[in-house]
């Protein structure tokens, strides 16, 4: 995945960050690789909502950034591991922040139920 240019422009850090993490499935993968090498298989059970396409996809522009290891193993089937690259791990206290600030305001956030709002019975005319 090619990166854009944010070199002299204002707020360009934050861009560079986020355009790293972007997207809706590689901050929680880097999220789970926090606790340590994983399989594809491992990755994907933890994370339902995401496709195997979707998966691979995150996973080799995550490789690609160079904030993830992939490992390949010579056995027959082939066993490829993950893990976060030392970029990857320096990654880890902004990830845990955006936890920490999702869990804290995820009533707010569509995570929660929608709150019951009681009807006003009609009146008889």
């Amino acid at each position: 995945m090619k990166r854009r240019d944010f070199a002299r422009r204002p707020g360009c850090s934050v861009e560079a960050t986020l355009d790293l993490i972007d997207g809706k499935w590689k901050g929680v993968i880097l999220y789970h690789l926090q606790s340590g090498t994983q399989r594809f298989g491992e990755l994907r059970r933890r994370m339902p909502g995401i496709t195997q396409r979707m998966l691979t996809k995150q996973l080799r522009a995550l490789e690609e950034d160079t904030l993830v290891i992939r490992k390949v193993y010579a056995e027959v089937p082939p066993r490829v591991e993950y893990c976060l690259s030392e970029l990857g791990e320096s990654l880890k206290p902004v990830i845990d922040i955006l936890k920490a600030w999702g869990e804290s305001h995820q009533q707010r956030l569509s995570c929660a139920p929608p709150p019951v709002v009681a009807k006003k019975p009609k009146r008889a005319a």
